[in-house]
């Protein structure tokens, strides 16, 4: 069952770097979070803490595929903006960019030798934090921006699982709440801007004077 949850993980990162739909980010950003929680009750084992427990559900489930999905839902209604932008990178491309992303993540993971190490968790969230990095540097608007970062957040949390699962724990509350207080700021950021540059494209923002 891990197993299949990291293939699922792994396919949603595909499927993000190639889909041009807003509400399609939304929802794979929302199916990670479930997908993580899973994975992380399975790798912390009958043996942990109920409050630990507790801790993962309310960071993966309540946090990423709840609250963050439905913030980015109430950020498109208001937007109006469905589709990436035109001049962005064609499906086509960014299928053969993420078919590169994902060799690279395997080389790098097979070259990484460490006991201590689940190679598993750590190539998945190579390929995941530069999936993430592709959404930022490949799309010009500035929602993909946000689920990019979302995307890389995620990684991090699936990389804590790949070192441990005792300090990594507090770095991921305080990336949880960096994320939080970026949705709500971005979203609010989103909605003003909204009205007066209607495609939200980053290179529209250097015309916006004081």
């Amino acid at each position: 069952m891990l197993l299949l949850f990291i293939i699922i993980y792994a396919v949603s990162l595909l499927y993000a770097a190639v889909t041009e739909r807003f509400r399609h980010y939304a929802w794979i950003v929302g199916m990670q979070g479930w997908l993580l929680m899973g994975i992380a009750l399975m790798q912390l084992g009958p043996g942990e803490g109920l409050g630990t427990k507790i801790f993962v559900i309310a960071e993966t489930v309540a946090c990423k595929g709840i609250l963050v999905p439905y913030l980015l839902f109430r950020i498109i209604r208001r937007t109006r903006i469905n589709r990436v932008s035109r001049r962005a990178m064609s499906a086509f491309g960014s299928l053969l960019l993420s078919a590169l992303v994902l060799v690279v993540s395997l080389s790098i993971t097979r070259w990484v030798d460490d006991s201590q190490l689940n190679t598993l968790f750590f190539g998945v969230s190579l390929f995941g934090l530069l999936i993430g990095l592709v959404l930022v540097t490949s799309r010009q608007r500035i929602f993909s921006h946000l689920v990019g970062f979302l995307v890389i957040e995620n990684a991090v949390f699936l990389f804590s699982l790949a070192v441990g699962t005792e300090l990594p724990m507090l770095v991921n509350v305080g990336i949880l709440l960096d994320i939080l207080m970026g949705v709500l700021m971005l979203g609010l950021f989103l909605s003003k801007i909204g009205e007066r540059l209607p495609n939200l494209d980053n290179e529209k923002l250097s015309s916006i004077k004081d």
